[in-house]
């Protein structure tokens, strides 16, 4: 095997793992384990590793090594902004210059999503993988004809990132959100073409899906300015403590799934 093909196949491994939280944010990645796990030259787990950084999944440390990026509050609240305003622009673009096979890719995308279980039937407190290929699928076909690849390279890196965050989050089990709902929403205003609207669907998707994260047990925002941001840009005053009972189940919607 190339060292190349073996770089690939570790990268790819790797990669799967770390936004799936298989292996956790922090862990320490030694490169002659991988290489003998894998086995694969350490020339091929090095470049592996230099690719995982330069997606921000991995972080180069001097004389250390090499460790899976941790995960904050504050950067899953900069993920959520920048991925938003990226999903917004590729939305509307994709809306203006998508075809009827645009379309069509978007319906059947649609359908597999909403006929795909989220839970696994043996532990329903995970969501499946089949899931989350087709919650992928949905949201890809959404931009895919906004004619843009660097865009659509830019916004991936994006998605991958929060979907670290949402796999490491698990599920909210005190959390109700019709989830289905949320795409519905978005499917029927990218269908009708109308371009207001489907930008504020998925908006309003994203935010909440962060909104729930940043304020679970795994991922506990202690930051005051981190709270302050996030109610603002959800509207939600009273998601961290305080407020009535029906002011925390408007923006309570089940699990995470942006």
């Amino acid at each position: 095997m190339s060292t190349k093909t073996q770089s690939d196949r570790v990268w790819e491994t790797l990669r799967s793992d770390i936004i799936a939280s298989r292996v956790l944010p922090g862990s320490k990645l030694r490169i002659n384990d991988i290489a003998e796990t894998s086995e694969v030259s350490l020339g091929a787990v090095r470049e592996a590793l230099s690719r995982l950084s330069a997606e921000g999944l991995v972080i180069a440390e001097s004389q250390k090594g090499y460790r899976v990026a941790p995960l904050s509050a504050e950067e899953l609240l900069d993920i959520t902004d920048a991925r938003v305003e990226i999903e917004r622009i590729a939305l509307s673009r994709s809306i203006a210059r998508g075809d009827l096979e645009w379309e069509t890719n978007l319906v059947a995308a649609w359908h597999r999503l909403s006929r795909t279980p989220e839970r696994v039937p043996e532990d329903v407190r995970l969501v499946s993988d089949a899931w989350a290929v087709a919650h992928a699928g949905f949201h890809q076909a959404l931009v895919s004809a906004c004619g843009s690849a660097k865009l659509l390279q830019i916004r991936a890196q994006l998605y991958e990132q929060s979907e670290r965050y949402r796999r490491y989050s698990g599920p909210v089990d005190n959390i109700r959100r019709d989830v289905e709902a949320e795409h519905q929403r978005i499917f029927d205003a990218a269908v009708a073409r109308d371009v207001d609207a489907a930008m504020s669907a998925i908006s309003d998707h994203l935010r909440r899906t962060a909104a729930i994260l940043v304020t679970t047990p795994a991922l506990e925002a202690k930051e005051p300015e981190s709270i302050r941001r996030l109610k603002i840009s959800t509207g939600a005053d009273d998601i961290v403590g305080g407020g009535t009972a029906s002011s925390r189940r408007e923006l309570a919607l089940d699990p995470p799934a942006g």
